[in-house]
């Protein structure tokens, strides 16, 4: 494998949503996972987030599954769990033993509610854990249920990617002291995290996030998407006075739309105007006209749509595989750059971390 995480050893027990994305983000950077699956399966695999693997099966409840699960451990440089507190404990996998076998050890846990407080050991998903941190209050309209924004706020913004940024920040520790920790990334904690621009401006008075007054919720005429004549949608996000003076010329929109685009009160009667502006013509029109100007303009697409887009293949960011359409490795890197891995035998790549 190339990348900057070249010869980084990890092992990864079986989970679903952040973990294996944690995992499939190092796997891309060089990182050689040893994904290790339990009897019985955890449900339907992901070839996308499950790329760059190689996989063995073990009966962790057995003294040979857990004996052979920390005979991998101990050539570890990083571990990565999802389950629920006290499972990987009651399994003989929990940190003490397997920092007992491997005291360099990386021990990534990943976690809806954390490992202590009073909801810890409570089932949950995405959803409720974005409700619980106040940012799913925050999105939707006013009068109207919240709106899931898929499960891209909590599993992945604030799980996955903070627990990489915790193992990644653990293993640089590790070079200074040359001893392993535990990392509890918890998803209630990385979405407060992801809040803090709204907390922030909250603070101060600048921002609201009352679902009728929240700039960036949808509720301002120029930050939101409008359905077009052909069904299709567009979205704006024309915030500075520059960009969405370019807006409002480009679309021959009243003049006093952008005097009066920070009258909180006028802005449902601005999106009105907007929205039948807009349902003129069909989105094809909107693009030709909109697209790569300074309107900060874009087309909603699906995703298939999105993959065939100009500049989404000027940058490769999607790239069609035996498994089907998957996203590139991100970040770029100029001098060691990633690659989706191949699968590989858990036993060739065992031989090669004990040689």
């Amino acid at each position: 494998m190339a990348g900057p995480l070249a010869e980084l050893r990890v092992v990864e027990f079986e989970g679903i949503g952040p973990g294996p994305h944690c995992a499939m983000l190092l796997s891309d950077l060089g990182a050689e996972i040893l994904r290790i699956g339990r009897s019985g399966g955890s449900g339907p695999r992901n070839a996308v987030l499950g790329r760059g693997r190689a996989d063995m099966t073990l009966d962790l409840r057995s003294p040979e599954g857990r004996n052979a699960a920390l005979d991998a451990v101990a050539l570890a440089d990083v571990l990565i769990e999802g389950f629920r507190p006290g499972v990987m404990e009651r399994l003989g996998l929990g940190p003490e033993p397997c920092l007992a076998r491997n005291p360099r050890l990386v021990y990534g846990r990943m976690t809806g509610w954390g490992q202590d407080g009073p909801l810890a050991k409570a089932a949950g998903h995405d959803i409720n854990y974005i409700a619980l941190t106040g940012a799913l209050a925050a999105i939707g309209r006013p009068g109207e249920p919240a709106t899931p924004p898929l499960n891209l706020v909590g599993d992945f913004g604030g799980g996955s990617m903070f627990l990489a940024v915790g193992i990644l920040a653990a293993l640089f520790e590790r070079e200074r002291s040359g001893q392993g920790q535990v990392v509890d990334a918890a998803i209630v904690d990385g979405v407060s995290h992801l809040m803090a621009l709204f907390t922030g401006y909250a603070n101060s008075g600048f921002l609201s996030l009352a679902r009728e007054r929240s700039m960036l919720g949808g509720a301002a005429p120029w930050y939101r998407c409008y359905i077009c004549a052909d069904g299709r949608e567009i979205a704006l996000g024309s915030i500075e006075p520059q960009f969405h003076r370019a807006l409002i010329d480009a679309i021959g929109a009243p003049e006093e739309l952008f005097e009066r685009r920070f009258d909180v009160a006028d802005w449902p009667r601005q999106t009105g105007v907007l929205a039948a502006l807009f349902a003129s013509q069909p989105a094809a029109h909107w693009i030709a006209l909109l697209e790569g100007s300074d309107a900060c303009f874009a087309g909603v697409l699906t995703l298939d749509e999105a993959a065939a887009h100009p500049h989404m293949q000027a940058r490769g960011v999607y790239v069609e595989t035996d498994a089907g359409l998957q996203p590139a490795p991100a970040p770029r890197f100029s001098r060691t750059p990633g690659a989706i891995g191949a699968s590989e035998d858990a036993a060739a790549m065992l031989a090669r971390w004990q040689a």
